[in-house]
Formats: C-alpha cells, sequence, structure tokens
C-alpha cells in the first residue's frame, strides 16, 4: 500500500490527475493496515520493540488469563449439576458392549489384561496387595461376629427346609458305617462279656440285637420325615439357633473359637494364597480361548439384561459425577497454575500460534476496509466541493 501510495501520487501529478482516487484508497488502506498491525502485535508483543503503555497484553495478563480459563472450565463443564444432566442419556453399557463386541478390541482387551495380571504378579507390589488383602480379611474377620451371622444362616436353612438333606446324608452316613464297621463292634461287645457268658453265645445275641436295632433305627429316621429322633435334631438346631443369636456364653464361645482359628497360621496362608489363585485364574482366563466367549458374553449380558445396563449406566454417570465434585477443584487449579507456571513466551507462542491464519485476516481486512473508507471520504469531499 506504501508503494502503490507513491506510485499513484507521481501518476496524479505527471500523468493524469484522477489518479488521486487511487492515492485516497491507498493512504487509507495504509493506515488501517498499520493500525491494524499495530492493535494485533500489541496483544502478542511490543510492536518494534518499543515499552508503548496497554501492549504485549498477553504476555502481562498471563496470569488473569489463566484464573480466567480455569473459571471458564469450572462454571461451564466442572459443575457437578452439569455434567449430570450432560451424562443423563450416556449409555454406558451399550458403548462397553459395542466395544467388546469388535473382534480387534476384545483381543486387545484380552492382550492388555493378560499383560497387566502378568505384570502385576511380577512386582512388589503384588506382593504387597497380597499382604493388605491378607490383613485386611484377617481384621475384617476379627472385627465381625460370626455368632450371630451364623444363626441366622441356620435359621434360613431351617426355614426353607435346606437342612433336611444335611440329616439325610448323615443318617445314610451312619448306616455306611454301621456296615463297615460291624466286625469292629462285635469284637468290642465280645471283649466285654464275661467269657462264661461267652460259652452260650450271649455276645452274640447282644452284638446282634445292638447292630440290628440301631440298622432298625437309621431305617426308620430316614423312611420317616416326622420320625422323633429327627424332630429332636430339629429342637437341638432351633436351640442353637437361639443361643448363637441371643445368649451371650454361647456368643463369647463362639468368638474365642473364631480367634483361636484366625490365629492359626494355615488360615493367613489360606487367605494369601486366595490372591495368588485369583491372579493365576486371571492369567489363564485371558491367555486361554476362554477369553474371546467371556467378552462376547458379557456383551451379550449387557445388551439383553435391563437392570444390568441401568445399573452400568448409573454406575458410570456417578462415578463421573463424583469425580468431578470430588476433584472439580483441583482440575481447576492444575489448569491455573499450568498457565501461571508458563513463560511470557510460551503463552504468546501458543495462543499466537492457534489463531495465526485468523490474525492475518485481520491485517488484510483492514487493509481492504480502511482502502474503502478512504474512497468513500475522497468521493464525498468531491461532492461537497462541487456543490
Amino acid at each position: 500500500m506504501a508503494l502503490l501510495f507513491l506510485l499513484s501520487t507521481w501518476a496524479m501529478a505527471t500523468v493524469d490527475p484522477r489518479f488521486v482516487w487511487v492515492q485516497a484508497f491507498a493512504e487509507a488502506a495504509l493506515v488501517g493496515g498499520l493500525a491494524d498491525w499495530f492493535a494485533v502485535t500489541a496483544l502478542f508483543r511490543h510492536p518494534l520493540g518499543l515499552p508503548i503503555p496497554h501492549t504485549a497484553i498477553i504476555p502481562q495478563n498471563k496470569d488473569r488469563i489463566g484464573d480466567a480459563l480455569a473459571t471458564f472450565l469450572r462454571d461451564n463443564f466442572l459443575q457437578p449439576q452439569i455434567v449430570a444432566r450432560r451424562l443423563d442419556r450416556f449409555e454406558a453399557a451399550s458403548m462397553l458392549a459395542g466395544f467388546l463386541e469388535r473382534p480387534a478390541s476384545g483381543g486387545r482387551i484380552r492382550k492388555g489384561l493378560s499383560k497387566l495380571v502378568g505384570q502385576l504378579s511380577d512386582t512388589p507390589a503384588a506382593a504387597q496387595v497380597g499382604a493388605r488383602l491378607r490383613d485386611g480379611a484377617m481384621l475384617k474377620l476379627r472385627e465381625t461376629e460370626i455368632s450371630p451371622l451364623l444363626g441366622s444362616m441356620l435359621e434360613a436353612m431351617v426355614e426353607n427346609g435346606r437342612h433336611r438333606p444335611i440329616i439325610d446324608g448323615l443318617i445314610d452316613w451312619a448306616g455306611r458305617t454301621l456296615d463297615s464297621q460291624e466286625g469292629l463292634i462285635r469284637s468290642m461287645v465280645e471283649e466285654r462279656t464275661a467269657w462264661l457268658l461267652r460259652l452260650v453265645s450271649v455276645d452274640e445275641r447282644v452284638a446282634d440285637e445292638l447292630v440290628g436295632g440301631i440298622r432298625g433305627l437309621l431305617a426308620d429316621m430316614a423312611a420317616d420325615p416326622h420320625h422323633p429322633v429327627r424332630e429332636k435334631a430339629d429342637r437341638a438346631i432351633a436351640n442353637l439357633i437361639f443361643d448363637l443369636k441371643h445368649m451371650p456364653e454361647t456368643r463369647e464361645k463362639v468368638e474365642r473359637m473364631k480367634l483361636e482359628l484366625l490365629d492359626n497360621p494355615a488360615v493367613g496362608e489360606w487367605v494369601e494364597g486366595l490372591w495368588a489363585k485369583a491372579k493365576d485364574s486371571l492369567r489363564r482366563l485371558f491367555e486361554g480361548e476362554g477369553a474371546g466367549d467371556f467378552t462376547a458374553d458379557m456383551a451379550r449380558a449387557l445388551r439383553d439384561d435391563t437392570s444390568l445396563g441401568q445399573a452400568i449406566n448409573q454406575l458410570a454417570r456417578r462415578a463421573v459425577v463424583g469425580v468431578v465434585a470430588d476433584h472439580g477443584a483441583s482440575i481447576v487449579a492444575l489448569v491455573s497454575d499450568t498457565v501461571k507456571g508458563w513463560d511470557a513466551a510460551t503463552v504468546t507462542d501458543k495462543l499466537e500460534g492457534a489463531v495465526s491464519r485468523d490474525l492475518q485476516y485481520i491485517r488484510l481486512n483492514g487493509t481492504v476496509i480502511g482502502g474503502s473508507i478512504g474512497v468513500l471520504l475522497h468521493a464525498i469531499l468531491v461532492l461537497a466541493g462541487q456543490g
């Protein structure tokens, strides 16, 4: 525009006075372009390196910009109410099902989880996790009074009749034990019978009566669900349930037995072994051929089971909203502190690089608009002079 201004000024004087219109355009365009160049440059640095007041606005207000970005992020994105509304129709279950149904993703999941489990198993962190699980489980067992729990379990079994198969099994076991140990019983009766009575076979008749009586009693108990011995067993179980739930002496006795059992090193080794078995099971699952079937079954369950899908969707929404509620302030502080930690040159380069193309158009537009205004003003002056 400066060159055009000089050429049009020369042409107006030596070639044709009507070049004044070009001169008016070039003059105003030069002023408009320089003004926009100054304004745009003043945002990011001092024009021509001169410390003119109210220039290099962004570098000098870096901290305010960081706070403003953090406040904007907090007010428009990190409010639990806003996040909850945006997640109202978020289908985490369908998204997860679709991800699991893709063979490629399933392979990546299997390999990734298998590698993760392997890495966890081979690091000291795995031993620490196992120790924490063991200690936590043992502490929870020590703190939990199991006597009422046992009483409630037995009560539920009796109410649903699930204890009857156990009694049937005990009767059957007693019958088989009697058959296998009949010879021992007869020998014990013979040893405890005087020799004179053995001469008249009293020991055999006593053994026959004893074995036969026990066998008959077991047969009657097996055939009759309402046998008196069964009813006595039911009453004994009912009494035990009451004692477990309400009698301090029984509850203290059960607690002592529990603590003695927990003090046994074998129990701690068993609890710790559960973690090792869980790791091995996961590794075998994701390394084996059953992993594909596992992910397919999971995807099918997520799509077919409405209640499961709703539960997962609700869990995902609550998890995201909970993260925002618990850590939103930390995220905002992270953004603000990060921007504040940048040096002025970094902030200038990042922002200027993001809008550099638009900045060029601002200068071009200022030049064209300035020139157009210059022509318009010259036309007004010409018309006013002619009038």
